[in-house]
C-alpha cells in the first residue's frame, strides 16, 4: 500500500460525493431523521429511548454505510471507473483503504450531526463521553464500508448489491443483542451472534450508556470491532476483480 495513491484514491471519492447531494443527504440527514423518529416514537418512554438510542447510534451507521459503498462501488465497476484505476501502478488495498477512508471521514460527519442531535436536543442519556461514542459509531461505519466493498465484487447490478442486505445486515440486526440480550437466546443463535461485528458494536455502546469511564469490556469489544473491519477489507482485496464481468 502507497499512503500517496491511497490518499488520492480518498481525495477523488470525497470530490466525487460532494457532487452527490442525494448521497450526502442520505448519509448525513436519514440517520437524523431516523433517531428523531425514535425519540418521537417512545416520547412517552424516555428509559426505552435511552436504552436502545445508543446502540442505534451505531446500527445506522452500519446500515447506510453499506449500502451506499456496495452500490457505489458496483457504479464504478460498471461504469469501467474501476478497471481503469486497477489498471494503474495502484493496488487493490490502496483501492480499498483509499474508499474506506473517505467513508470514513463522512463517518464522522455523520456521527457529529447523529450524536449532536441525539444528546443535545432529543435528550438521550448516556454516562460516557461523545467522544467514546462517536469513536465507536465511526468504527462501525467503517464495518460497514468494507463490508460493502465486500458484497460489491459478488453482484452484477445495483439491484443484487441492494439484496445482500437481507443476508449480511439483516440477520446481525435480530442477532446483536437489541431486541433480545444475546444471553437469553437459544444457545446456537447466542453463538452465532459472537461472530457478528454488530453484536460487539452494541456491547460497547451499551457500555457508554452504563459506565462513565472508559472499561476494560469496552476495550474488548473496540478491539474487535476494528479487527472485523481489518479482517473484511482484506477479503474485500482478494476478491476484487481488475476487470468488469
Amino acid at each position: 500500500m502507497t499512503p500517496r495513491i491511497t490518499g488520492a484514491v480518498a481525495l477523488r471519492v470525497l470530490t466525487q460525493l460532494r457532487r452527490d447531494h442525494r448521497t450526502v443527504a442520505m448519509l448525513i440527514v436519514a440517520p437524523c431523521m431516523l433517531m428523531t423518529l425514535l425519540w418521537w416514537l417512545f416520547l412517552d418512554q424516555e428509559q426505552i429511548f435511552d436504552q436502545i438510542g445508543a446502540p442505534l447510534l451505531a446500527v445506522f451507521p452500519f446500515i447506510v454505510m453499506f449500502l451506499v459503498t456496495s452500490v457505489t462501488t458496483l457504479g464504478e465497476r460498471k461504469s469501467g471507473t474501476l478497471e481503469r484505476l486497477l489498471a494503474m501502478p495502484m493496488g487493490k488495498v490502496d483501492f480499498l483503504v483509499g474508499y474506506a477512508i473517505a467513508f470514513g471521514v463522512l463517518a464522522i460527519v455523520q456521527s457529529l450531526f447523529t450524536a449532536t442531535l441525539a444528546l443535545s436536543f432529543l435528550g438521550l442519556d448516556i454516562e460516557g463521553s461523545w467522544l467514546t461514542l462517536g469513536l465507536i459509531a465511526v468504527l462501525n461505519s467503517v464495518v460497514g464500508t468494507a463490508l460493502g466493498l465486500f458484497v460489491s465484487a459478488f453482484a452484477e447490478t445495483e439491484f443484487q448489491a441492494v439484496q445482500f442486505m437481507p443476508l449480511f445486515v439483516i440477520p446481525q440486526i435480530l442477532l446483536c443483542g437489541l431486541l433480545v440480550p444475546t444471553d437469553q437466546m437459544p444457545g446456537f443463535l447466542e453463538g452465532a451472534s459472537k461472530i457478528l461485528p454488530l453484536t460487539y458494536s452494541v456491547d460497547a455502546m451499551q457500555e457508554v450508556v452504563s459506565y462513565q469511564n472508559w472499561t476494560t469490556d469496552l476495550s474488548a469489544d473496540v478491539v474487535v470491532v476494528a479487527a472485523f473491519a481489518v479482517a473484511v477489507l482484506l477479503l474485500g482485496a482478494a476478491t476484487l476483480r481488475r476487470r468488469s464481468a
